[in-house]
Protein backbone atom coordinates (compact mmCIF):
# COMPACT_ATOMS: atom_id res chain seq x y z
CA UNK A 1 0.00 0.00 0.00
CA UNK A 2 1.38 3.07 -1.08
CA UNK A 3 2.14 5.73 1.97
CA UNK A 4 2.56 9.07 0.60
CA UNK A 5 5.34 11.73 1.83
CA UNK A 6 3.24 14.62 2.54
CA UNK A 7 3.99 17.51 5.29
CA UNK A 8 0.82 18.72 7.27
CA UNK A 9 1.45 22.30 8.74
CA UNK A 10 1.44 22.91 12.37
CA UNK A 11 -1.72 24.99 12.30
CA UNK A 12 -3.47 22.01 10.07
CA UNK A 13 -2.82 19.57 12.56
CA UNK A 14 -4.57 22.33 15.12
CA UNK A 15 -7.48 22.21 12.73
CA UNK A 16 -7.73 18.49 12.31
CA UNK A 17 -6.99 17.69 16.00
CA UNK A 18 -9.88 20.22 16.89
CA UNK A 19 -12.12 18.45 14.60
CA UNK A 20 -11.32 14.99 15.76
CA UNK A 21 -11.64 16.06 19.85
CA UNK A 22 -14.95 17.79 19.73
CA UNK A 23 -16.87 15.39 16.86
CA UNK A 24 -19.02 12.65 18.22
CA UNK A 25 -16.17 9.85 17.68
CA UNK A 26 -13.09 11.71 19.49
CA UNK A 27 -11.06 8.32 19.24
CA UNK A 28 -11.55 8.57 15.07
CA UNK A 29 -9.82 9.59 12.76
CA UNK A 30 -9.71 12.69 10.29
CA UNK A 31 -10.71 11.59 6.55
CA UNK A 32 -8.93 13.49 4.11
CA UNK A 33 -10.63 13.17 0.37
CA UNK A 34 -8.43 14.95 -2.26
CA UNK A 35 -9.14 14.94 -5.69
CA UNK A 36 -7.59 17.12 -8.83
CA UNK A 37 -9.73 20.64 -9.05
CA UNK A 38 -9.05 23.49 -11.14
CA UNK A 39 -6.10 24.28 -13.29
CA UNK A 40 -3.82 24.69 -10.24
CA UNK A 41 -4.93 22.60 -7.81
CA UNK A 42 -6.81 20.19 -5.37
CA UNK A 43 -10.13 19.95 -3.58
CA UNK A 44 -10.69 18.19 -0.60
CA UNK A 45 -13.64 17.06 1.49
CA UNK A 46 -13.15 16.16 4.89
CA UNK A 47 -15.30 14.09 7.93
CA UNK A 48 -14.17 12.42 10.95
CA UNK A 49 -14.77 8.92 11.31
CA UNK A 50 -14.45 6.07 13.66
CA UNK A 51 -12.58 4.06 11.71
CA UNK A 52 -11.79 3.75 8.12
CA UNK A 53 -13.21 2.90 5.29
CA UNK A 54 -12.68 0.61 3.08
CA UNK A 55 -9.84 1.33 0.73
CA UNK A 56 -8.60 3.61 2.99
CA UNK A 57 -5.28 3.48 4.54
CA UNK A 58 -4.72 4.79 8.29
CA UNK A 59 -1.45 7.36 8.67
CA UNK A 60 -0.48 8.38 11.44
CA UNK A 61 0.88 12.22 11.94
CA UNK A 62 2.28 13.19 14.96
CA UNK A 63 -0.24 11.04 16.79
CA UNK A 64 -3.63 12.36 14.57
CA UNK A 65 -5.04 9.30 12.98
CA UNK A 66 -5.82 9.89 9.58
CA UNK A 67 -7.42 8.30 6.85
CA UNK A 68 -6.68 8.65 3.17
CA UNK A 69 -8.62 6.93 0.43
CA UNK A 70 -6.33 5.67 -2.16
CA UNK A 71 -6.63 8.24 -4.96
CA UNK A 72 -5.58 10.89 -2.27
CA UNK A 73 -2.40 8.69 -1.18
CA UNK A 74 -1.36 9.25 -4.85
CA UNK A 75 -1.92 13.07 -5.06
CA UNK A 76 -0.47 14.03 -1.63
CA UNK A 77 2.93 12.86 -2.37
CA UNK A 78 5.31 15.81 -1.78
CA UNK A 79 2.71 17.91 -0.85
CA UNK A 80 2.43 20.60 2.12
CA UNK A 81 -1.24 20.83 3.99
CA UNK A 82 -1.86 23.92 5.49
CA UNK A 83 -4.77 25.45 6.91
CA UNK A 84 -5.26 29.58 7.31
CA UNK A 85 -7.94 31.25 8.80
CA UNK A 86 -7.86 35.11 7.97
CA UNK A 87 -10.97 37.79 7.43
CA UNK A 88 -10.22 36.52 3.83
CA UNK A 89 -9.64 33.39 3.92
CA UNK A 90 -10.71 30.05 5.74
CA UNK A 91 -9.82 26.67 5.02
CA UNK A 92 -6.87 24.03 3.82
CA UNK A 93 -4.16 25.06 1.12
CA UNK A 94 -1.72 22.49 -0.40
CA UNK A 95 1.55 23.58 -2.00
CA UNK A 96 3.22 20.84 -4.49
CA UNK A 97 6.14 21.26 -4.36
CA UNK A 98 6.88 18.80 -7.48
CA UNK A 99 4.14 20.08 -9.25
CA UNK A 100 3.88 23.55 -11.78
CA UNK A 101 1.43 26.59 -11.30
CA UNK A 102 -0.04 25.24 -13.74
CA UNK A 103 -1.20 21.50 -15.12
CA UNK A 104 -3.53 22.66 -18.30
CA UNK A 105 -0.43 23.15 -20.33
CA UNK A 106 3.79 22.30 -20.65
CA UNK A 107 6.04 24.99 -20.40
CA UNK A 108 8.93 23.54 -21.80
CA UNK A 109 12.14 23.99 -19.18
CA UNK A 110 10.87 26.54 -18.13
CA UNK A 111 11.29 26.97 -13.95
CA UNK A 112 7.69 27.16 -12.11
CA UNK A 113 6.41 27.88 -9.31
CA UNK A 114 5.03 25.11 -6.77
CA UNK A 115 1.10 24.37 -7.15
CA UNK A 116 -1.29 25.59 -5.21
CA UNK A 117 -4.56 25.31 -4.09
CA UNK A 118 -7.44 26.61 -1.30
CA UNK A 119 -10.34 24.86 -0.16
CA UNK A 120 -12.77 27.12 1.54
CA UNK A 121 -15.71 26.58 4.03
CA UNK A 122 -18.30 26.91 2.17
CA UNK A 123 -17.31 24.46 -0.49
CA UNK A 124 -16.90 21.81 2.36
CA UNK A 125 -19.66 19.29 2.26
CA UNK A 126 -20.24 16.38 4.79
CA UNK A 127 -19.60 12.99 4.07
Amino acid sequence: MIQPNFTVSPAALKFMRRMVRFSDTPTGGFRLKVAPGGCSGYSAEFSVEATPRDGDAEQSVEGLRMFLPAESRLLLDGVTIDHVDTPLQSGFTFANTKGGACGCSSSGDAVTPPAEASVTLSSIKRL
